[in-house]
């Protein structure tokens, strides 16, 4: 790390162009424009950011600011061993001469060691100081890093920002999934001072406000997955719920009633057949939630009255409740294609060919099977490829190529579709065995008339909201018609409804 690019990919660096007056990001906080056509042998003045620290995240800041074009200055309290560390080009030196160096000056110390900002009080009073600490969990403290930070030192301008941005990103440059910044302060000018940098580093800053939001902020990176925590937790107890039931159908009960012993079929056969009730299942749950919302607008006469916060949650989760589905659906494609590679079904197809000659048997041909098996192969590769299709048109990028009349044909018609498919699917798996005495097993009806119940309720229930006199209301409800029960009980109340608590299907 001897050189380094002044002008690294992806930066936007404060220099003069001959077709445009560009923004430059002074040391002293203010933003001035430079002139239109400087002369070529003035030096252009590169601003000076101070960072006190010397980690990982300290090293990768200081190149993404190099790259950029800014001075760097890191402070340490041992510079002579941190500066190995950083390029030539990094003037590392003690924090009171790093500080006296910069305007703006960033924080990468943890909050335990923040005692060693007492004796730098006095010269870090007006500066911009920016906050990028992290805790080890969610809500740590009784106030936010910043906010503490805020309190040490009240003549400091304290910005909140960079904490969401790992130490990789940083250095290699921003990417699609880490290019956002989310910057909050009680100082307006603070606050547009930083984002004006994060701008000149590439990133995007995200404004959220007073200094207030800083705890909002640093619980982010601590998050694992929060949108998906609900339809996980659905999964995984559908998954329980379809697995023990046919471990008592198809394993117990063999074993007791006949003490055969069925249980090499746990690892694959018996998953494969927990794997498509769930999958079904939770494809009819995102439906079933469109459906009690349109309840909900019918029953009240309006779109503008707000759904109950259970409903606006399940409503948020339908994206993860869909791709969950596909993800179990084709793990049951992979599973069903390695069915006849098993050892056991080899044994079980010699036994049926033995018997069959012991029979004499000369041909077992049976048409109804296989016409049965063949539109139950085919309704399962179709009603995935609508999936997959789903699924698709799920990615941001490909979601922002569509327009909105063209998003809801796939994800709502299509899907309704894909659900009905299989459906028929799961039907044909079953045909007659639905009608037969000894496919009730501890009085419990087979697998796929349990996982059948609710999508054939979503479907019954979207056949009803299509019919004309209730889906003709449910139009003029979505287009902003309201009831006059509602625009009369809504008079009174019109002077205490924010926008915020407006909820538009």
């Amino acid at each position: 790390m001897d050189t380094i690019s002044m002008l690294g990919s992806g930066c936007s660096s404060p220099s003069y162009t001959n077709t445009s007056r560009p923004s430059m990001f002074l040391p002293n906080g203010g933003i001035k424009n430079g002139p239109r056509d400087p002369p070529s042998h003035v030096p252009v003045p590169k601003p000076t950011v101070a960072i006190l620290g010397s980690g990982d995240f300290s090293k990768c800041l200081a190149i993404r600011l190099l790259r950029c074009g800014f001075h760097v200055v890191v402070g340490s309290r041992q510079p002579k061993r941190a500066s190995e560390f950083f390029p030539h080009v990094v003037d590392v030196t003690h924090h009171e001469d790093a500080v006296g160096k910069a305007a703006v000056v960033f924080l990468a110390i943890r909050r335990e060691h923040y005692s060693v900002l007492w004796d730098l009080k006095h010269l870090l009073a007006g500066k911009v100081l920016v906050d990028v600490s992290n805790n080890r969990r969610v809500n740590q403290y009784p106030e936010s890093n910043a906010e503490y930070l805020s309190s040490l030192l009240p003549d400091s301008t304290v910005v909140k920002g960079f904490n969401v941005i790992s130490a990789w990103a940083m250095q290699s440059g921003p990417k699609d999934a880490s290019r956002q910044v989310y910057i909050c302060s009680n100082s307006v000018e603070g606050r547009q001072q930083i984002m004006e940098l994060t701008r000149q580093l590439n990133f995007t800053p995200v404004d959220m406000g007073a200094l207030s939001s800083s705890r909002e902020i640093e619980n982010m990176p601590l998050r694992l997955f929060p949108d998906w925590k609900g339809p996980v937790l659905a999964a995984v107890a559908l998954s329980i719920f379809f697995f023990v039931y046919s471990f008592l159908r198809d394993i117990i009960h063999p074993y007791v009633k006949s003490n055969q012993s069925d249980f090499y079929k746990i690892p694959i056969e018996l998953v494969n057949r927990t794997l498509p009730p769930v999958a079904i299942t939770l494809l009819a749950l995102v439906y079933l939630a469109g459906q009690l919302a349109a309840v909900h607008q019918l029953y009240y006469g309006t779109k503008y009255r707000r759904f109950p916060h259970w409903l606006e949650g399940w409503l948020q989760s339908r994206k993860q409740l869909g791709l969950l589905s596909f993800f179990l659906g084709c793990v049951h494609v992979l599973y069903s294609l390695c069915l006849p590679m098993r050892r056991s079904e080899r044994y079980l197809l010699l036994n049926m060919a033995y018997q069959q000659f012991h029979a004499n048997v000369e041909n077992s041909w049976n048409e109804e099977e296989v016409w049965r098996v063949e539109m139950y192969v085919s309704f399962g590769i179709m009603s995935l490829g609508l999936l997959s299709l789903l699924a698709i048109t799920s990615i941001p990028s490909v979601n922002s190529a569509l327009n909105w009349r063209e998003f809801s044909f796939i994800q709502s018609t299509l899907g309704y579709i894909a659900l009905l498919i299989a459906t028929f699917h799961a039907l044909l798996f079953g045909w007659k065995r639905a009608f037969e005495e000894d496919a009730y097993r501890f009085y419990m009806p087979p697998n796929f008339v349990v996982a059948l119940a609710l999508p054939v309720c979503v479907i019954l229930g979207k056949v009803f909201l299509l019919t004309p006199c209730v889906g003709r209301r449910l139009h003029r409800i979505k287009r902003g018609a309201e009831s006059s029960q509602y625009r009369q009980g809504s008079v009174g109340a019109a002077a205490h409804v924010s926008p915020e608590r407006i909820t538009i299907m």
